[in-house]
């Protein structure tokens, strides 16, 4: 896809958070958000997936590890084809597969179960080395949150990457600022997080997460990187797209009301007809 395609597409990406968690009446519309034009590049552009055949063997894997963020998730797998764009209205109904946080066993294109903070950097850590071991050259790309690297488990895994030269592993950081509580340098200040991955060996790059030519060259160069894993700490906006969400810490686990909901989709309406006067 070129430039403008993903941003069409990121547009529906966001179209496709707002419609479920408001379908849902519970939600995190924040995060999901400000990470949708990572979902958007990694599903669109950069990764080797097939929706026909999601558990081919050589295909990229992809682990939520801010598993709470699954809107986003959904939306950009059903956008590209792996289910129904219609299903994401039953997210955290009774009976649907689209529960409220990824699940493995029963949706597809999901490759890890997540939803414990910390966690799936780990697993993620688990299927490189298993790619390594087994000479085969896949990669593996993991979000993280930026309020979830306060998790000491964040931590171990990235020395183990470090060490183990996972070159075939990318970490992202969705580095909003914000998590439930507030600010993040407030509640427990990771700071400086690029410093940090470099300490245990990591490429850093840090880049605007919500501008696709600098998500383009941060995995572009993320690809070329040999010898070490990379980390992308993405700069992006909480609520990236709707306008009274965009920065407010509020709007982490919320769902927007009725009159909320037709005003974040009139926002978003807005956008998508900018973009197709281009």
């Amino acid at each position: 896809m070129d430039k403008l395609a993903l941003q069409k597409m990121a547009v529906e990406v966001r179209k496709g958070i707002v419609s479920s968690v408001h379908s849902a009446k519970a939600g995190h519309p924040g995060g999901s958000l400000s990470a949708a034009d990572i979902f958007t590049y990694l599903y669109f552009e950069e990764m080797n997936i097939d929706p026909k055949d999601p558990k081919k063997e050589d295909r990229d894997r992809f682990v939520l590890s801010k598993g709470h963020t699954a809107p986003g998730l959904y939306s950009a797998l059903a956008n590209c084809g792996y289910f129904p764009v219609e299903d994401l209205l039953t997210l955290r109904h009774t009976g649907s597969y689209l529960q409220g946080h990824p699940d493995m066993k029963h949706i597809p294109g999901v490759d890890m179960s997540s939803g414990s903070l910390g966690q799936g950097l780990s697993a993620a850590c688990g299927m490189a080395l298993a790619g390594k071991m087994k000479q085969q050259d896949y990669r593996v790309y993991a979000l993280c949150g930026d309020g979830e690297i306060e998790e000491g488990q964040i931590w171990e895994a990235a020395m183990f990457a470090g060490f183990r030269k996972l070159d075939n592993l990318c970490v992202i950081v969705d580095n909003n600022n914000l998590q439930i509580d507030g600010p993040i340098d407030e509640v427990c200040s990771p700071y400086p997080i690029d410093k940090k991955f470099e300490s245990f060996n990591f490429h850093v790059i840090n880049i605007d997460g919500n501008d696709f030519d600098e998500i383009k060259r941060a995995f572009d160069e993320a690809r070329a990187t040999k010898g070490m894993p990379t980390a992308i700490i993405a700069h992006t906006v909480k609520g990236k797209g709707v306008s009274y969400m965009e920065n407010s810490v509020g709007w982490h686990g919320k769902a927007p009301n009725d009159e909320e909901y037709a005003v974040a989709m009139e926002d978003l309406r807005k956008a998508g007809e900018a973009l197709c006067q281009k």
